[in-house]
């Protein structure tokens, strides 16, 4: 189906800046086609540091793409079981860092966010894992759409019940502890509802890495406020211009997707095409490092019977604030009670929930 309008359903950009960060872990893609009645952003952002966060990022990013790039083939075929997708994707990119940790000892410890939100014709899907925030910009307000799996909303939780001054809150170690991240072992909290969000025309969802949290929500408001009738394009560069000007020494990578709805109409149930899904099984695949050299035959010598993979670069070291430290975690005295205490980390990153 080609949706034909004097302009796109979605007008989409994205952006990506290394921050003051000394490698980049921030891993996006979105895909719209031109005239297309459905598209989806996948945005990971690693984590781990010395750990190889970066490698995680392009591994989630890359199995979640694959996957879902050939359920787009048929779009009824993904709505008519959306969470149940998204959820499958999640788990076989955490699956496949777990493959990947225990065949590369070097990078145990490595994880990522993932937030991803799929659009059909007014309809969005998500699903999120981590701290990643999915932004609704309508009528002049930004909100969060998707959970935000840290400690933060905890405290601010406690803020408002005056049981944390908001000074202390604002500045609190544990701010960032995430208690739910892919790592290749069991996911504690999965964001994926049910049914789908009903978009607006005029609506702008923004998909980001918390990067662009360097700046406040009312900032944030602020340049889609003024910029809201220009194109997304526009939009990305100046929220990067806003960053910019920031300065800030800690700054964060920053990657983000800005989807304007431009035409929010929707075909009438009986419109849509019936019949058999084209989507057929799919086995599992998992990313693999290609050998170091591989030697075809016809070329010289015969290649080994069992090519070596290439080691991956050394452990870093990581020198900026945002690293994985490891602890052991307090057992739950409470067993009906999920277990969600936070390892406390400086001044950045994961809660291990085993």
């Amino acid at each position: 189906m080609i949706w034909r309008s004097r302009e796109p359903r979605y007008d989409v950009a994205s952006g990506i800046s290394q921050g003051a960060r000394d490698y980049q872990e921030d891993a996006i893609t979105a895909d719209f086609p031109v005239g297309a009645e459905a598209g989806f952003v996948v945005l990971a952002d690693g984590m781990g540091g010395h750990a190889a966060g970066d490698v995680a990022s392009k591994i989630v990013l890359t199995e979640v793409f694959s996957e879902l790039k050939f359920h787009f083939a048929d779009v009824s075929g993904f709505e008519a079981r959306a969470p149940e997708i998204l959820r499958s994707v999640a788990e076989l990119a955490n699956d496949t860092l777990r493959q990947h940790t225990r065949s590369h000892p070097e990078t145990e410890g490595m994880g990522a966010t993932l937030v991803v939100p799929a659009l059909v014709e007014n309809r969005l899907w998500w699903i999120s894992v981590g701290d990643s925030p999915l932004f609704l910009f309508r009528n002049g307000r930004l909100s969060q759409l998707n959970e935000d799996h840290s400690m933060a909303p905890q405290i601010d939780f406690m803020v408002k019940s005056g049981l944390m001054d908001p000074k202390v809150a604002a500045n609190h170690p544990d701010r960032n502890c995430l208690i739910s991240v892919l790592m290749g072992t069991r996911i504690p909290k999965i964001d994926c509802p049910t049914k789908p969000f009903e978009l607006k025309a005029g609506d702008i969802v923004v998909c980001s890495s918390d990067g662009l949290q360097f700046l406040t929500n009312a900032q944030i408001e602020k340049v889609l406020a003024r910029y809201r009738k220009a194109r997304s394009t526009e939009i990305v560069e100046r929220l990067l211009d806003e960053l910019n000007r920031l300065d800030d020494p800690d700054q964060d990578n920053i990657s983000f997707t800005v989807i304007k709805v431009n035409d929010a109409s929707a075909r009438a149930q009986d419109g849509r095409p019936r019949g058999p899904s084209a989507a057929v099984a799919r086995p599992r695949r998992l990313t693999t490092v290609a050998p170091a050299t591989v030697r075809l035959p016809g070329e010289g010598a015969e290649p080994a019977a069992h090519p070596v993979p290439a080691p991956l670069p050394a452990a870093r070291v990581a020198r900026a604030p945002r690293q994985v430290v490891e602890a052991v975690q307090e057992s739950n005295p409470d067993p009906t009670v999920e277990d969600l205490s936070p390892v406390r980390l400086r001044p950045r990153r994961v809660t291990v929930i085993k």
